[in-house]
């Protein structure tokens, strides 16, 4: 096996990132107050669209997904109304948790981490009382679950005054996402996924009717207030300092990936992914979602019960040899192990990665 000229990153994000996306950073920096940025700003933003399939504004800053989970909560959830959340792992709870950080009232649906919340138990809460919003987590990297996000939307919109936020960081480019199609109200993500840049950037497209209702709500914050962002995005620009050379590097980045054709990327992730789950039920290993909800972008793998494996001693093997993949998260570690295949990673490093993992196994034999 040949041994890389570094240790390549096969963890859920940030995710190895090509060599030409990095040079991409290094670019002369400009104003961002100048018209060579309001250019660049405007072709990451035409490109942002069509990745989202939406014909509405994709907000791109300075900052992480996380952030825009407050814009979502802020601009979006007028108090007292609720807000319901769905929590059937790690980042799906922590969303909550910022919204109660923001003083607003939280219900959740909550399941034990790697089961599927269903679109009846969400149908049955909507019937119950008003909520200003559903708000999910998509793919969720602790558990690797793609949640339903396409029949849960389906029950929303029957609901046209309850918005939907979706956190898709780990799944755009990675995962079918239609954000107009599915009636995706504030759709957040990051870079450092799949759509395999360094972090740095939050991204989030907004409906028009999120605009409307955030004109009703006082306070907004600053940062992520979206009447603010919206102000300042017609004019291709933010209104705090953005991450230039982020930006020379998404707009190669998306660039690529149009070329590739997002379907095509798509089908790569899902080809990894089944890649990753054979490999684990052959040697042994149990898979911690429940099937079929498996994510396309990372792989949760029951450690115990199965062979039983000393993480700690499997990672200081797999980063003597260039890799490096993720213990389990949170109440998952030790019991659980995670191989993350998303971005621009290709089937000869993956195959090295499982290789290796053979291999130590045999080692312990």
């Amino acid at each position: 096996m040949s041994k890389p000229d570094h240790v390549r990153l096969f963890i859920p994000g940030p995710v190895e990132v090509s060599k030409d996306i990095l040079e991409a950073q290094t670019e002369w920096l400009v104003g961002h107050r100048s018209q060579e940025f309001f250019d660049l700003f405007a072709s990451v933003q035409a490109k942002l669209r069509k990745i989202y399939k939406t014909r509405h504004r994709v907000y791109a800053t300075a900052g992480s997904g996380t952030n825009f989970w407050e814009g979502a909560v802020l601009n979006g959830v007028r108090n007292p109304h609720p807000i319901l959340h769905l929590d059937n792992g790690i980042f799906g709870e922590r969303w909550s948790k910022v919204s109660r950080a923001n003083g607003k009232k939280v219900e959740v649906i909550k399941a034990d981490f790697g089961k599927v919340i269903r679109p009846e138990q969400v149908a049955e809460k909507l019937k119950e009382k008003h909520y200003d919003a559903v708000a999910m987590v998509y793919n969720e990297t602790s558990t690797g679950m793609l949640n339903p996000a396409p029949e849960i939307a389906e029950i929303v919109r029957g609901y046209p005054d309850t918005f939907f936020f979706v956190d898709v960081v780990s799944a755009i480019c990675g995962a079918p996402v239609e954000t107009d199609a599915w009636g995706i109200d504030v759709c957040v993500a990051s870079p450092q996924k799949a759509i395999g840049l360094p972090p740095g950037m939050g991204m989030a497209a907004v409906s028009d009717r999120v605009l409307e209702r955030a004109k009703e709500i006082e306070y907004r914050g600053w940062a992520y207030d979206f009447l603010q962002l919206e102000s300042w995005m017609v004019k291709n620009s933010t209104p705090a300092t953005p991450p230039v050379p982020m930006f020379f590097a998404a707009d190669k980045a998306l660039g690529q990936i149009l070329e590739q054709g997002l379907d095509a990327r798509v089908a790569r992730h899902a080809e990894l992914a089944q890649m990753t789950r054979d490999w684990a039920v052959a040697q042994g290993f149990g898979l911690f979602a429940e099937a079929p909800y498996f994510s396309p972008t990372v792989t949760v793998i029951e450690n115990e019960p199965g062979p039983g494996i000393q993480y700690g001693e499997l990672d200081a093997f797999l980063r003597a040899h260039g890799f490096v993949i993720a213990n389990g998260y949170g109440p998952m570690k030790q019991r659980t192990f995670r191989i993350a295949h998303m971005g621009d990673e290709q089937h000869k490093y993956l195959q090295e990665v499982l290789d290796l993992i053979a291999e130590f196994m045999k080692g312990k034999k």
